[in-house]
C-alpha cells in the first residue's frame, strides 16, 4: 500500500480529549494506527463517537496499547463496532514458536530440542529476556508495579499474594488459604488474582469432572510464562518447586491450544484437562497408576509433547 495512505498517531503525546477529537477528524487515510491509547483517559468515548458517526467508514483502525488491563476492559465498550476487525492478543512466545525462531523450521535433534527447552525454562518467551537484557527482570517488575498502581491497587498486597502463591503452587489452593497467610479477605485475593489474569501474567484452572465444573472447589493458579515465575521469585525472594514450572508450562500451552483449562482431583489427580486431553505432569517418576486416557509427562517428554500439540 502507498505509505501516504497510512497514518500513525502516538496518543501518548496528545494532551486532551478535545485535541484527540480534532486530530481524528483531520485524518483522511485508509489505515490509521492509534498507539498507546490507554495513556489518555476516556479515549474510547471520542473514538466510539467518531465510529458511530460513520467517519471511519471504509477505513481500518488499529488500536494498540501496552496497558493491557485498561485496553482489555475498554475493548468491551465497542460492541458491534468491529466490522471485519478482530481483537489480537500479543503473548510471549510459546515453546514451539521459540523453536521456529531458533532453528528456522529445520528438523532438529533430540539434543537440540532439550537445549531449546532449557532456554525456554530459564528465559520464557519474552524478547527482553531471550535477548539477555540485564534489566529484564527489573523491567518486568516495574511494568507490573506501574499497572497495579494505575488501577488504584496495592503493590504490597500484590507482593504478598504472589509470594504466597509461589509457596503453594502447583498444589490446588483456595483464596481463603492465601488470605489467611497475609491477613486479607478471600474476596481481596480474588480481585487481585483477576487483575493478574487481566495482565496476562496468571490464569486459573478450575476443578472439572466429566462435564461438571466447580468454581467453589480449590483452584490451580498458574503463571503464564517461565520468565514471569523467575521474575516474581526474584522480586519476592520466594522459591517455587520445579514441578510448578513444568506444570505451568503445560497448563499455559493447553490453554493457548484449546482456550480452556481445568484440573481434577479425587482419588487421583490430573493436573491439566483441556479439550479431549488429560495430562499429569511429574518432575520425577510417577508413583501411581493413572487411567489409560491420562497422559503422564516427565521432564524428558514435555518438549516433544509441546511440539506435537501445535502440529
Amino acid at each position: 500500500m502507498n505509505p501516504e495512505n497510512i497514518a500513525y498517531i502516538d496518543v501518548g503525546i496528545i494532551p486532551s480529549l478535545d485535541r484527540f477529537k480534532d486530530i481524528l477528524l483531520m485524518l483522511d487515510y485508509k489505515i490509521v494506527f492509534l498507539d498507546e491509547v490507554t495513556t489518555l483517559n476516556e479515549w474510547w468515548r471520542v473514538l466510539r463517537a467518531c465510529i458511530d458517526s460513520g467517519f471511519f467508514k471504509d477505513k481500518v483502525l488499529v488500536v494498540t496499547g501496552s496497558a493491557s488491563m485498561r485496553l482489555r476492559k475498554h475493548a468491551e465498550l465497542f460492541p458491534g463496532r468491529l466490522g471485519k476487525g478482530k481483537y489480537i492478543e500479543v503473548l510471549p512466545l510459546s515453546f514451539p514458536e521459540l523453536i521456529n525462531i531458533l532453528y528456522n523450521g529445520k528438523r532438529i535433534s533430540t539434543k537440540d530440542l532439550k537445549k531449546a527447552f532449557e532456554i525456554y525454562k530459564s528465559f520464557g518467551g519474552y524478547p527482553i529476556s531471550l535477548n539477555r537484557r540485564k534489566d529484564a527482570i527489573a523491567d518486568i517488575i516495574r511494568s507490573f508495579e506501574g499497572e497495579i498502581s494505575k488501577q488504584g491497587m496495592s503493590v504490597e498486597i500484590s507482593f504478598k499474594i504472589i509470594s504466597s502463591l509461589l509457596e503453594k503452587i502447583p498444589s490446588a489452593l483456595s483464596y481463603q488459604s492465601i488470605g489467611g497467610d497475609i491477613g486479607v479477605s478471600y474476596k481481596t485475593v480474588e480481585v487481585y488474582v483477576e487483575a493478574f489474569k487481566s495482565l496476562y501474567l496468571a490464569n486459573v484452572a478450575y476443578w472439572k469432572h466429566d462435564k461438571k465444573v466447580s468454581f467453589r472447589k480449590e483452584k490451580k493458579i498458574f503463571f503464564r510464562d517461565p520468565f514471569i515465575l523467575h521474575s516474581f521469585s526474584f522480586w519476592t525472594g520466594t522459591r517455587f518447586l520445579e514441578s510448578a514450572l513444568y506444570e505451568n508450562i503445560i497448563q499455559e500451552h493447553l490453554y493457548r491450544k484449546y482456550g480452556e483449562i481445568y484440573y481434577y482431583k479425587n482419588k487421583y489427580e490430573i493436573d491439566a484437562i483441556a479439550g479431549d486431553l488429560r495430562v499429569e505432569v511429574k518432575a520425577g517418576k510417577p508413583h501411581r497408576r493413572y487411567p489409560k486416557n491420562v497422559i503422564v509427562l516427565g521432564e524428558e517428554e514435555i518438549p516433544r509433547f509441546l511440539l506435537q500439540l501445535f502440529k
